[in-house]
């Protein structure tokens, strides 16, 4: 008799699984609450370093990291423990919105602008300081919007599409975005940035950060390695050598994560665009190629 309520819901399906207890939808929202605590703590750190104590900005760096890991945990203890909801969501978008849009682009500002030296190009500072301050809002208002974006898309398609069944982001993550800045602060070990020119070319990469989150671009997902396709040996071993790696030389290696993370969504675009105009230009070609 208990087998047979157990199988009504279900049929043929298997036994009905039990309904995870409340206490275990709270652990989930722990991972977003230590996500906050570090966008927080990189906060208090950006606004207190300075050109002769860049240990405050490396700080705020890594704090930023730890809550990209934060960001990651949450989500794949709630989809493991089937402990997903519409409060959980909404936390994880609002501690997205502190962690990485304002804490990336108040570090952004504070290191590559506004500890220029008052005495080196006084004129073009301002301008670059201002440049910077419209840079850095323009990050959070495209990191906000990617997010508005994503908690009401219902199946998203990127516009230049992957190959069928793989995952994707439409548009680069906001995380992903503010591991760029993360990566780049803790590349010099916070040494702020005391060139005019080179924060010209910070501001471009700032810019450029904000357009990608906000694109319809297609960006790889991590998901791709948690959807049960890969075996869990392998998972393992994946993560386990690309923390050594980062243990080994994180300078180097964040640096080269974020930046190659970006430069694949630049260039998945160009190639979909330079196989879509071969195909106008010549379908006969690409006809008798695919027979």
């Amino acid at each position: 008799m208990a087998d047979e309520l157990e199988l009504e819901d279900y049929g043929h399906l298997g036994p009905r699984r039990k309904r995870p207890s409340r206490g275990m939808f709270v652990l989930p929202s722990l991972f977003t609450a230590g996500n906050i605590a570090a966008g927080y703590y990189a906060i208090t750190q950006s606004i207190q370093g300075t050109a002769t104590d860049p240990g405050y900005f490396d700080r705020a760096a890594l704090a930023i990291g730890v809550a990209v890991l934060c960001d990651g945990l949450d989500g794949l203890v709630a989809r493991m423990t089937r402990t997903t909801s519409d409060f959980g969501k909404e936390l994880d978008s609002l501690a997205d919105v502190i962690t990485f849009g304002v804490a990336p682009s108040l570090l952004a500002y504070v290191w590559g602008f506004r500890m220029l030296p008052p005495t080196l190009y006084p004129a073009m500072r301002g301008n670059v300081i201002h440049a910077g301050v419209f840079a850095c809002f323009l990050f959070v208002i495209c990191g906000a919007s990617r997010l508005a974006r994503f908690n009401i898309s219902v199946n998203p398609q990127p516009r230049n599409p992957g190959k069928p069944g793989r995952k994707y982001f439409v548009g680069m993550p906001i995380p992903a975005g503010a591991g760029v800045v993360a990566a780049t602060v803790h590349c010099f070990r916070g040494s702020p940035i005391d060139n005019p020119r080179i924060s010209l070319v910070w501001l471009v990469l700032i810019l450029f950060t904000g357009f990608l989150m906000v694109s319809n671009w297609r960006f790889w997902s991590a998901k791709e390695i948690t959807s049960g396709h890969r075996q869990p040996f392998q998972l393992f071993t994946l993560i386990a050598l690309i923390g050594a790696l980062i243990a080994w030389n994180s300078e180097l290696m964040l640096m080269v994560i974020t930046l190659g993370y970006l430069v694949s969504g630049v260039l998945a675009r160009l190639a979909y665009g330079w196989g879509r105009r071969r195909r106008r230009l010549h379908p006969a070609d690409v006809n008798s190629a695919s027979d």
